[in-house]
């Protein structure tokens, strides 16, 4: 990532473009442009040598207009403050385009489990929620799981809270175990839902899924889930790319025919790190982490990090790639998006591609606050009937104003917070 990258400072240039198209009068401007409410704090844990490590924790609430906070907390040991910033308001966007009523938040932790014990992560988690408890709840602030967090997290973190408020309260957090409050489907909800949009995309340009490639940045969750819809669509993706623990720094693996999840699943580890003596057995072409971007597909895929679409890299995108469906947060750099429009590649943002998630853990929420739970089918499918309804809108106000699919979604989940503003008299 670049040095002098503040995503932050993109979301806002991104908010201010659509601030001037929706003429948004000064005083909404400067409250949608920065966080209502934001924590900063320090997480003591005992760690299992005997020592005492101190980490830096955030909790970043944007905007709660249309309904509590929602947003994941992620464990990394590059998060920053910004980061947090940014996301929390891309979320505020996500949760408006799929028309949820929820609001924006984020959270996070400058640490990187992958060198914590599991009783240094529980401690870790424990003394998140001991900071917080008064300022997050399943009225006002709802955590999920983000970056290098899972489901035995959020259920450390829920059990914390319930053990300060001495009740139970399964809406608190959301992606937690299925059984334990947790909803079928969750899982597969945002790689899925990124596929949902790229099919309808499809539609759109009169092509077939099965005419066409992809490659995929990352091969975490969400990558995973969205490999499995595409290829059931009818898709091939030829190249996958992820971090190599041992080494740190990332990969790009190539298998032209096609690869196989049931090949690379077993060789990767809990967080998504595929090793490469064993891939390499398996047939696949090892490339440098970068290479993904250059592949010559029909369809790009980031959903790793954000910043990885930059000034640097876009010209690197293979002249036969017709869409990016932007799975990750915040992958594109407002540089590199210039040129993607120009280049005319149907562009879908990420706040509306990777907005399964939050739908479903919305859908968490619903069934744990009247203590009823659907089956899988049920849940996929009202994922399904959200995204492809939020797609068909943002693509809809694309064709009718002639704008970019990235301005179109910003305009209507701007506007609709907006409204929720101002009809609460905030400004």
């Amino acid at each position: 990532m670049a040095k002098d990258y503040n995503p932050h400072k993109t979301a806002q240039a991104q908010f201010d473009k659509v601030a001037d198209l929706l003429n948004l009068e000064h005083g909404m401007k400067a409250i949608l442009r920065d966080p209502l409410r934001e924590y900063h704090f320090l997480i003591p844990v005992h760690m299992d040598n005997g020592s005492v490590e101190v980490f830096k924790g955030f909790r970043v609430l944007h905007n709660d207009a249309r309904g509590p906070g929602k947003g994941g907390i992620r464990f990394h040991p590059q998060e920053t403050i910004d980061t947090v910033r940014a996301l929390s308001m891309w979320m505020t966007w996500k949760c408006a385009v799929v028309d949820i009523p929820l609001g924006g938040a984020k959270g996070g932790v400058i640490c990187d489990p992958h060198n914590l014990s599991q009783r240094e992560q529980e401690l870790l988690c424990r003394g998140y929620v001991r900071q917080l408890s008064k300022n997050v709840g399943p009225l006002e602030d709802v955590p999920a799981p983000d970056v290098m967090t899972n489901a035995q997290h959020m259920l450390w973190m829920l059990d914390e809270y319930e053990t300060i408020s001495g009740a139970k309260y399964p809406g608190f957090i959301t992606g937690k175990p299925v059984g334990l409050g947790g909803s079928l489907g969750r899982t597969e909800a945002t790689g899925y839902g990124v596929i949902f949009t790229v099919r309808e995309a499809l539609k759109e340009m009169g092509i077939r899924p099965e005419d066409t490639t992809a490659a995929v940045q990352g091969f975490g969750n969400v990558a995973r889930y969205a490999i499995e819809l595409y290829q059931r669509i009818g898709g091939k993706v030829t190249t996958v790319s992820c971090w190599n623990q041992k080494e740190q720094k990332p990969y790009t693996f190539k298998k032209e025919k096609g690869i196989d999840l049931k090949e690379l699943i077993p060789i990767t580890d809990n967080f998504g790190s595929i090793d490469n003596s064993k891939a390499k057995a398996l047939g696949y072409e090892i490339l440098p982490g970068s290479a993904w971007i250059e592949q010559n597909v029909d369809i790009l895929i980031p959903a790793a990090l954000e910043n990885e679409i930059t000034a640097d890299t876009v010209g690197k995108i293979s002249r036969k790639v017709k869409l990016i469906a932007e799975g990750a947060n915040g992958p594109t750099t407002i540089e590199a998006d210039k040129v993607i429009q120009e280049r005319g590649i149907f562009l879908i943002p990420d706040f509306l591609a990777n907005a399964g998630g939050v739908t479903c853990s919305y859908f968490e929420q619903v069934q744990c606050n009247m203590n009823y739970y659907w089956e899988k089918e049920e849940v996929l499918s009202k994922l399904d009937l959200k995204m492809t309804s939020a797609f068909i809108a943002v693509s809809r106000l694309a064709r009718e104003k002639k704008l970019y699919m990235r301005d179109a979604a910003y305009v209507i989940a701007i506007d609709r917070v907006a409204r929720a503003t101002k009809s609460r008299g905030w400004v």
